[in-house]
């Protein structure tokens, strides 16, 4: 009998941070060697590992695999430099849990395959541990590889626990599931000049100032969820016989869909050219870790509702998205899918706090959640 809260646990005592995640790669890796999937592909998109249990049948060969439906599942194991407190391990093992249901299952059908519900069809099931997520690189990478599109995949689903709602407890998002954020960085330069001349120079401080008064108007307009935040301001340096002439300003805009996540964008960088032309000032610009909108496919919300309550699990809906991000969007600008959380406690600590430790409650529930995803399509 394998102990997945054991797993977990040793997960957690090895965080390993996006692109150093091995102890959780070579752990997958011995997991899988004890099952049967069709095939196993190691170090994909860095640390991160598929695993394929693909349809057998008389009448379908190799050459058409790529035709046959195939739903995926995706884990995160990657983790913050404070450690795992953010659930990943957790995320990590119940994905762990859902290859060995799905391994009894197809034994106990002879490796002919999973028949979807009510059709004569078959299909294949793909499971996925992805690195780097935290740093939004990681289904970027994955998707380089090029593995995935050998696949017809149909449907994709992830999860993440959620603090603050009742332990197990299923929360959909009919729309979008998490924010599209990216943070920016806008570099100003002007000329420097003696501190008893500034005349003669172009300082960017006031042209950073009114940025600043500007993208505060950015949050909430329209009806529309937007939102800046600043996140640092450099200017010049401590050398008090200088005027400044290069600054930096800094910061982080949200938004809930992709499409007006491009508008906020498009907005902010034309005011930050507008302000700097009017100081005489050239800019750059650079984005850093951008992340897209978690946009869920509908059918696949209303797939995650049924499997719940066959589990039974109690489902509730959130209307608006959550404000962070989450990179599993980059596959759903490819496939069909949707994300989902699962409660891990009304009173739990938030995610990424230090008092973060994921609930072991939750993985079985969620494994046979997953589970029923896969057989009863």
């Amino acid at each position: 009998m394998i102990d997945y809260k054991e797993i977990r646990h040793r997960l957690h005592e090895h965080p390993q941070t996006a692109g150093n995640e091995e102890y959780a790669h070579d752990t997958i890796v011995k997991h899988l060697q004890g099952l049967h999937p069709s095939k196993v592909y190691t170090h994909v998109g860095g640390y991160g590992v598929i695993a394929v249990w693909e349809a057998q049948d008389s009448h379908i060969d190799s050459l058409t695999h790529s035709h046959i439906p195939t739903i995926a599942f995706r884990a995160d194991i990657d983790a913050l430099p404070i450690g795992h407190r953010c659930g990943h391990d957790g995320h990590t093992t119940i994905l762990l849990r859902l290859a060995e249901l799905i391994d009894i299952e197809y034994r106990n059908s002879n490796y002919e395959g999973v028949e979807l519900k009510n059709h004569n069809s078959k299909f294949n099931i793909l499971l996925l541990w992805q690195p780097a997520e935290e740093t939004g690189t990681g289904s970027r990478a994955v998707l380089d590889t090029g593995i995935l599109q050998q696949y017809n995949i149909k449907s994709f689903y992830a999860l993440h626990n959620l603090p603050g709602y009742p332990i197990g407890t299923v929360v959909l998002c009919p729309r979008t599931f998490a924010a599209a954020s990216t943070g920016v960085v806008y570099h100003l330069d002007g000329r420097e000049t003696h501190a008893s001349t500034p005349e003669m120079g172009l300082n960017p401080s006031l042209a950073i100032a009114e940025i600043i008064n500007r993208f505060n108007g950015f949050n909430g307009r329209d009806g529309e969820f937007r939102q800046s935040t600043l996140i640092c301001v450099r200017i010049g340096q401590p050398a008090f016989g200088t005027s400044a002439g290069h600054g930096e300003v800094m910061f982080t805009l949200r938004a809930f869909t992709n499409d007006e996540m491009e508008k906020l964008l498009a907005e902010a960088n034309q005011a930050v050219e507008e302000v700097s032309a009017r100081y005489g000032l050239t800019v750059s610009r650079s984005l850093v870790e951008p992340f897209r909108a978690t946009e869920n496919n509908g059918d696949c919300v209303e797939a995650i509702e049924k499997a719940a309550e066959e589990v039974p699990l109690r489902v509730r809906y959130q209307m608006e998205p959550n404000r962070w991000s989450e990179d599993f969007a980059e596959y759903l600008l490819e496939f069909n899918g949707a994300m989902f959380g699962i409660g891990s406690g009304e009173k739990h600590a938030e995610l990424h706090h230090p008092d973060y430790v994921f609930p072991d409650e939750i993985i079985e529930p969620a494994a046979q959640l997953f589970f029923r995803l896969a057989t009863e399509h």
